[in-house]
């Protein structure tokens, strides 16, 4: 019997993803464990590994896909022994492309209506067009014609079916394709607010001469999450100067006698960053809800720049871990990151992230926060700077930290208290390795 391939879920908030590329080919043999194509979530692009064994007997969908729905068929085994030719045939012709489909809400295209029930709509003659004529408001036009809004689509709530500002404005807010209300009484029976626009909504595009880029699914989901975060949780910022000699006169005596296992500024931070989680423990948390949950483990998730845009692979259990195993362990995350070849364990879940953009010339930057956790550490560059050390002017080389804390789980005394133990490590090395 023919064996359905859908499309996996690789990441728990994936609900669909793009299908980059096949690896194999109709006709071609497939065995348990064989890497038959690569998916981009909205984390990575991960490869897909065959569970069962048999002939690819047909490819559903093409690859470069995007908008694939999670359990979507996307090709076709034929199993072992079972003519590959005939289970293609015998199977149902792919379904169209998601991105293509009607969205839930969209009325069906049929002249044929359910009994006791109103024939939906119709964009090209909606109540407010008359005569070949579309009465709206001047605001109303203007606003409709900054945006690139056709009128002829909207349905007008104003007398007569005449469209206002508030009409075009609810428009705007529902995405590219606005669609035109099925019936006036329905609209008057169920009054509300405008969604709010997501991410990637229409917005008034100023004149100009433009490239267009998509999106891909990992900034669509960098967009929503960070959007999400900002309006959702209350940050608070703290900053902290630190002295770094100690800090690079070690790594320089490490590095001396490491070989070839070199470790950066960056290992030994990651290093600070667990330690003080593991002295501060109640800043070790995340969001639940309706309760805090505290990690037993102290994780460090790094974010690493990548070509699509942002990941945060993570350094399990860094509080136990050497340095030079820390900066050989994040060398291969950060290498699998931009390879696109991170497992889902190695991005997914800890407590506390750490954005170092130093190496940038950046003095000193406020991160938003990755939900759910409840801190992110963003590091400026060590640049000498004049200090005052018992009375008199010195030369230090000095970063930049800025805490940013989640409100509702770690306040400004709780943050304050593991940035002064933070502090603490970096200007007294040693300390960390105890």
């Amino acid at each position: 019997m023919p064996i359905t391939i859908t499309m996996p879920a690789l990441s728990p908030t994936m609900t669909e993803g793009k299908l980059s590329k096949w690896l194999v080919k109709e006709g071609d043999k497939v065995t348990s464990g064989t890497v038959i194509a690569e998916i981009e979530t909205d984390k990575a692009t991960m490869e897909v590994e065959a569970v069962d064994e048999g002939t690819m007997a047909r490819i559903l969908v093409a690859e470069g896909t995007e908008g694939v729905a999670v359990n979507a068929p996307i090709a076709i085994l034929a199993a072992e022994g079972e003519d590959a030719t005939a289970a293609a045939k015998d199977t149902a012709k792919p379904a169209p492309k998601p991105a293509a489909a009607p969205a839930p809400a969209t009325p069906p295209q049929s002249d044929a209506k359910p009994a006791g029930q109103p024939a939906p709509a119709k964009a090209e003659a909606p109540p407010a067009k008359e005569g070949g004529r579309v009465f709206a408001s001047p605001l109303a036009r203007r606003i409709a014609a900054d945006a690139g809004i056709d009128l002829a689509l909207i349905y007008g709530s104003g007398p007569h079916g005449r469209i206002v500002k508030e009409d075009v404005e609810k428009a705007m807010a529902a995405g590219p394709a606005p669609k035109p209300v099925a019936q006036p009484e329905a609209a008057k029976a169920a009054p509300g607010p405008a969604a709010a626009p997501a991410p990637s909504g229409a917005v008034a595009v100023p004149p100009g001469d433009y490239e267009e880029v998509p999106l891909t699914s990992m900034r669509k989901t960098i967009a929503r999450r960070l959007t999400e975060a900002k309006r959702d949780i209350p940050h608070i910022y703290l900053t902290v100067d630190v002295e770094l000699d100690a800090l690079l006169d070690l790594r320089k005596q490490l590095n001396a006698r490491a070989g070839d296992a070199k470790m950066s500024v960056n290992d030994m931070l990651i290093k600070a960053c667990a330690v003080a989680l593991r002295k501060v423990p109640a800043a070790n948390a995340i969001w639940g809800g309706d309760k805090v949950l505290l990690s037993k483990t102290f994780d460090v998730s790094v974010a690493v720049a990548i070509d699509q845009g942002l990941i945060t692979p993570i350094v399990r259990n860094a509080d136990r871990k050497g340095l030079s195993e820390i900066g050989t362990e994040m060398r291969a995350l950060a290498s699998r990151a931009r390879a696109g070849k991170l497992k889902l364990e190695e991005f997914q879940g800890g407590a506390f992230s750490m954005s170092n953009l130093g190496m940038f010339g950046i003095k000193d930057f406020a991160a938003v926060i990755n939900p759910p956790q409840a801190m992110i550490l963003a590091v400026g560059m060590g640049e000498q700077r004049p200090v005052v050390k018992q009375g008199a002017l010195a030369i230090a080389t000095v970063m930049s930290v800025t805490l940013s804390c989640d409100h509702r789980i770690v306040d400004g005394a709780l943050g304050a208290e593991w940035l002064k133990v933070f502090k603490g490590l970096v200007e007294d090395p040693l300390t960390m390795m105890l």
